[in-house]
């Protein structure tokens, strides 16, 4: 089977969120993407708490101002496109009221003939947490089992009835119902993340830094699932976060995913040679200019990945 390719859509301060989704979204279906994928920053904190992703001292990355709301931008591109599947990349669980979260995707599902994805995880922000949160950032992995119960619940058959920490709801029929299950893609980095991963979703969205890491980090995962006896396969979608230049990177330490639309194919290909990837979504948007650039980089892009014959 011919590897999956997946675009992110534009949904920072530099692209017009009114006509940019959906020009992107049509022309990436147009190109051949078979998904389409947001990513989830409600806010931009000046002074920041922490540095990015905890380190600190780490600076927060300009696009990160602005972003719009995710599922509002997946619903703009279900509304012109009729094929891609529709995914989150991911969401940070305990931002969310559980239920009214499974009833939002339910309804994008519904009202897209069944091409939600569902990818969540717990985030690291804790800025986010104090501003937004339903649990406290100590009970995150907590909160995000509490969410996969609500959707199952949700998503299953009337009367819908729960009763965890966070959530009660009283037997009661919800709807709309989903078009099909609802894939669930987790982002899991180890230890109990890595247990849930194989335990409870359909899927998994590691971050593509090399080959040869993404490799090894899969080879812990199977090793997890073999020792908890998963034998459904899993999915692998690789998010490629890609610094895109019109020239290509010279020199050493260029990073995975950085450079020129070729560069970056290369990186594609080698990720793709990973045994168990089975889709790589690349998010070239944060480093295009506008809409235009980030089509036309996308069909270059495209192109020279199937023409290796990825």
């Amino acid at each position: 089977m011919p590897l999956k390719l997946g675009l992110g859509l534009p949904q920072m301060h530099q692209y017009d969120l009114a006509h940019d989704v959906t020009t992107v979204a049509r022309a990436a279906e147009d190109t051949g993407y078979e998904s389409l994928w947001v990513f989830e920053r409600i806010l931009f904190p000046t002074p920041a708490t922490q540095g990015l992703y905890g380190v600190p001292g780490l600076a927060w990355p300009d696009h990160y101002r602005g972003v719009a709301d995710p599922m509002v931008t997946l619903a703009l591109a279900a509304a012109v496109t009729e094929r891609v599947r529709l995914g989150t990349s991911v969401l940070v669980a305990p931002l969310h009221v559980p239920f009214q979260l499974a009833r939002t995707f339910a309804t994008l599902d519904a009202a897209s003939g069944g091409r939600a994805v569902a990818g969540i995880g717990t985030g690291w922000s804790l800025d986010e947490y104090a501003a937004a949160s339903v649990a406290p950032f100590e009970k995150r992995g907590a909160a995000l089992d509490e969410l996969l119960d609500v959707f199952a619940a949700v998503w299953g058959p009337d009367p819908v009835a729960y009763q965890g920490e966070f959530t009660t709801i009283a037997p009661a029929e919800v709807g709309p119902k989903p078009a099909r299950p609802i894939p669930v893609f987790l982002a899991a980095g180890g230890g109990p993340a890595v247990r849930r991963l194989v335990d409870r979703a359909d899927g998994w969205m590691p971050v593509g830094l090399g080959a040869d890491k993404l490799a090894e980090e899969l080879r812990t995962v199977r090793d997890v699932a073999a020792e908890r006896g998963r034998e459904r396969p899993l999915e692998v979608c690789v998010r490629a976060n890609s610094v895109y230049s019109a020239k290509p990177f010279e020199g050493a330490g260029r990073q995975p995913f950085q450079g020129s639309a070729g560069q970056i194919v290369e990186d594609v290909v080698a990720h793709a040679q990973v045994d168990g990837v089975t889709e790589l979504l690349i998010d070239l948007s944060t480093t295009m200019r506008d809409a235009q650039e980030l089509v036309d980089v996308a069909a270059e892009v495209y192109a020279g990945v199937r023409a290796a014959g990825v």
